[in-house]
């Protein structure tokens, strides 16, 4: 039995994965998205919809036997350190005794530009835990919103990255959620530096409209998205941890993309719910653990400028954790390429 004939069975949990609220819904917050406070979803650490799929018998299979998932992906928003940020280093490093690391960073704040490229950092990170990710890159023009860097000035980097069996896929500007031509610029600009067909997505801060910008994607050419998830709170927004096809209420009819939910994004977890360190892990580990039960998909967004100091050790917890758990970690197209053959 196919996965929306299950969930059709019970018309509450098919409401809920559906998104129908979504539908009816008249506030949207600044970025046009749709907040969980606006939600009747009450309990967005349980994944209610997954969970009736696993009652029911679904229970998808992964490499080696593994009990579930972890989708690990990098938002790179940013390449380049502010003064400010290349000052806070230098005095970091001074308060910490590392006198040697406080004069290059002292220096570096002449310059005009301090590269975070960290890329090759996190991918060692991950193959420590056996784990891939993906990377997903702006691909903005000079002009556009939040434009921060030129994405051909990164060719070597992008192409080390894929090189290394890591995925890169397209981050999508303030735009391309509801612009199907900004859309299809972008991801031929990053195509072309790339070399190969971009297939992953997501959406700059988490922009989303239900159901259109699923079709936007679908008709792009990319085979899977995963911004679809709640920026102001961790959790599963359709009570939904399995990659799914989403179904379109307005014309009654399965889209042809494949979503891989986002879960947790670490300003989530500090800048929206202000949490502190020890509340943040109590969220992750209980979101990881349900995602267990029922032999799901997690997904983590980790953006390249958390990877340092306490949120570094953070991402790696949640990777220690993982690991001991017996979780494939593995990168968007991986998980894509596992839905399709099963």
């Amino acid at each position: 039995m196919q996965m929306h004939d299950i969930l059709q069975q019970d018309p509450e949990i098919w409401r809920h994965f559906t998104c129908a609220e979504e539908y009816e819904e008249i506030f949207r917050d600044g970025y046009d998205r749709f907040p969980h406070y606006m939600s009747n979803n009450r309990e967005p650490f349980e994944p209610r919809a997954s969970r009736h799929l696993a009652e029911q018998g679904y229970r998808p299979e992964y490499p080696d036997g593994q009990p579930f998932a972890v989708c690990l992906t990098h938002d790179i928003d940013s390449v380049y350190r502010s003064v400010l940020s290349k000052g806070y280093a230098a005095l970091s490093s001074l308060k910490n005794g590392n006198f040697t690391k406080a004069l290059a960073s002292a220096k570096q704040v002449r310059s005009k530009k301090l590269p975070w490229f960290n890329f090759s950092e996190i991918m060692a990170l991950e193959e420590e835990y056996g784990a891939r990710s993906s990377f997903y890159f702006l691909a903005l023009a000079p002009g556009d919103q939040d434009y921060a860097y030129d994405v051909r000035d990164l060719e070597g980097e992008i192409g080390a990255i894929a090189d290394a069996g890591w995925e890169v896929g397209l981050h999508g500007g303030h735009r391309a959620y509801c612009d199907p031509q900004a859309l299809a610029a972008e991801k031929q600009r990053l195509e072309e530096v790339l070399g190969r067909p971009v297939i992953g997505y997501r959406n700059h801060f988490l922009r989303f409209r239900v159901p259109e910008t699923w079709g936007h994607l679908s008709r792009a050419g990319f085979r899977y998205d995963t911004t679809f998830g709640y920026a102001d709170c961790a959790g599963f927004r359709n009570g939904m941890c399995h990659p799914f096809k989403p179904y379109d209420l307005k014309a009654g009819c399965e889209i042809d993309i494949l979503e891989i939910p986002l879960t947790i994004m670490d300003g989530t977890l500090d800048r929206y719910m202000r949490l502190d360190a020890g509340k943040a892990w109590e969220v992750t580990r209980r979101l990881i653990d349900a995602t267990e039960r029922c032999h799901g998909v997690i997904t983590i967004l980790w953006h390249n400028t958390y990877m340092e100091g306490e949120r570094l050790k953070f991402y790696e917890k949640i990777l220690r954790y993982c690991r001991e758990k017996g979780a494939w970690m593995a990168s968007g197209s991986e998980i894509a390429s596992l839905v399709k053959e099963q």
